[in-house]
């Protein structure tokens, strides 16, 4: 039951690398990661999990083992890479699912739900957001990129693509930085270091300005479509306030919120607890 295929799909040209776990026909489950990282990210959350659950967790086109396509036949857009996602969840029999999100996988999931909203049976959001007062301080560099895309504004924010970077990104806010292994964020960095990577990355930066348009729109979906929405917060996320994890309730006022002490990439230090309150919510 916990056994996990490492499985590819063909999506309309594009090869998605995806994890698979747990007994078809059980409740289905899709996991959608974030930056800088892939579908591992979810290495110690699927084995709690797939009992329970059928699961699905499928690395983002650009991240991971899936295709890299090159930026002059994939234009790396958030709505491009949801599209794909929808596809992607067609092809693997995922009609009706809860949705796990976190980081990027936030907008992507959002997408999807606005898209079709008769397929979500429930959101948990893991340090994904959906409300301006949940982005941080350390959004302004790529906040002055949106305002204007100027060569020098886009090199600056290459200092966030380095392998110093990515280490604080999992370590920054978790008490215990011995708590968190080094095979993540290694794994992430060598992702992030294959031919044209980083001006991926860039583009994604510079496309994340939709995603913030797009708030009211996801905050109508919940009022209108009221999913029921877990939010699992590392509260010293430098990036993502529990400001972001509060707000879910003034658009779904059931919504369950649980904060833990660790920073961005909570699941290195605390997937035992959160898929407690995953099993406990879903249940």
């Amino acid at each position: 039951m916990t056994a996990i295929a490492y499985r590819r799909a063909d999506v309309d040209g594009y090869n998605v690398f995806y994890r698979e776990a747990g007994r078809a026909g059980a409740p289905k489950l899709l996991l959608l990661h974030g930056f800088p990282s892939a579908g591992h990210m979810f290495r110690d959350l699927v084995p709690r999990l797939a009992d329970r659950f059928h699961i699905v967790a499928p690395d983002l086109p650009g991240f991971g083992q899936s295709d890299l396509p090159e930026r002059s036949q994939f234009a790396y857009t958030f709505e491009n890479i949801a599209n794909v996602m929808a596809r992607f969840t067609e092809r693997v029999g995922f009609d009706r699912f809860a949705v796990y999100v976190f980081d990027y996988g936030a907008p992507t999931g959002f997408r999807l739900a606005l898209k079709h909203p008769e397929r979500i049976t429930a959101i948990v959001s893991q340090n994904g957001n959906a409300y301006e007062e949940g982005l941080s301080d350390g959004w302004n560099p790529i906040r002055a990129y949106w305002q204007e895309a100027s060569a020098a504004n886009r090199e600056a924010l290459r200092a966030l693509l380095t392998r110093e970077t990515t280490i604080w990104q999992y370590t920054h806010g978790v008490p215990d930085a011995s708590a968190v292994s080094p095979d993540g964020y290694s794994l992430d960095d060598y992702y992030m270091n294959r031919p044209s990577a980083h001006d991926i990355q860039l583009d994604l930066f510079r496309d994340y300005r939709n995603n913030v348009a797009l708030y009211p729109a996801f905050q109508e979906y919940f009022r209108v479509h009221r999913p029921p929405l877990l939010a699992v917060w590392g509260k010293n996320d430098p990036f993502f306030l529990p400001a972001g994890a509060q707000a879910f309730t003034r658009d779904l006022p059931d919504a369950v919120v649980r904060f833990f002490d660790t920073g961005h990439f909570a699941l290195e230090t605390h997937a035992s607890e959160i898929a407690g309150a995953i099993r406990d919510f879903l249940g």
